[in-house]
């Protein structure tokens, strides 16, 4: 196991894996590295691949304090100072590519140069101008009873997030796998982050997001409408929007071939 402290002294777990080009990537709200086990190694192969669990997430210390996406960002800064790479490809899932539109809104391109944006719409709650929120934490309301399901139940809580991510009915090893992922991410900790999550609106900065950006939407995701995530790679400049038409909000899971080569053609272009 690799750890690393971040600048308030938290220890954070990380992998490493494979020679070449790097390539971070970051899971969603309340995921760990291990949701990648399909894409990694094999990316591995061709590329340095990078990944990190969340600082209260995976086998990350489970500190209670600092669960803001910019914080989160603070911490993705941290790992690539600590391993001193350049010219790194990040990818974020769902939750992660908040965190890295926060990461290029605070630091600009430092040590990276290419954008992956997987199933992640610009904000989370609708409103008048917009209706392509998130579908199970769409209002103020809906962020409560989320907070009172993961409070007092929190483990069958994660077992839905398995019907929730996957288009195909999910096998019960793969909502095992899911909920004892998830279940090592404090109750507390789920409910802080998407707290900040939730409230964050990214439609103004991401027409000056200025790097080479892939975004990948699950046509059948029940988490976002396509329509919602479709969105960033129409306003990010010169984008290149890839659709998954067999998969839900883990789309690099469902058609995990077709995911790791259009990552693969992205890094090496």
């Amino acid at each position: 196991m690799a750890t690393f402290k971040t600048n308030d002294n938290v220890e954070l777990y990380y992998e490493v894996k494979g020679e070449g080009k790097p390539v971070l990537m970051i899971p969603g709200w309340t995921c760990t590295t291990q949701f990648f086990k399909k894409n990694s190694d094999v990316l591995a192969e061709k590329c340095q691949v990078i990944l990190l669990d969340y600082r209260g997430h995976g086998e990350s210390e489970k500190v209670m304090h600092s669960h803001r996406i910019s914080r989160y960002a603070m911490d993705v800064k941290n790992l690539l100072d600590h391993l001193d790479v350049e010219d790194v490809t990040v990818l974020g899932w769902s939750m992660g590519a908040a965190i890295l539109w926060s990461y290029i809104e605070l630091f600009g391109k430092h040590r990276i140069s290419k954008l992956v944006c997987v199933d992640q719409a610009p904000l989370q709650y609708t409103g008048p101008d917009w209706v392509w929120g998130q579908n199970g934490c769409y209002d103020v309301e809906m962020f409560i009873r989320t907070c009172y399901d993961i409070k007092y139940a929190p483990r069958e809580s994660a077992e839905g997030l398995a019907t929730a991510c996957l288009h195909h009915t999910p096998s019960d090893e793969e909502v095992k796998f899911i909920a004892d992922e998830i279940s090592k991410c404090p109750p507390y900790v789920r409910i802080e982050v998407m707290r900040d999550h939730t409230n964050l609106d990214w439609r103004d900065f991401l027409p000056f997001i200025d790097m080479p950006t892939l975004v990948c939407v699950a046509r059948h995701s029940n988490v976002f409408d396509w329509q919602g995530s479709a969105y960033v790679g129409e306003v990010i400049p010169n984008a290149k929007t890839v659709f998954f038409e067999e998969s839900g909000h883990m789309l690099f899971w469902e058609e995990p071939d077709k995911f790791n080569q259009t990552l693969l053609e992205f890094v090496e272009a």
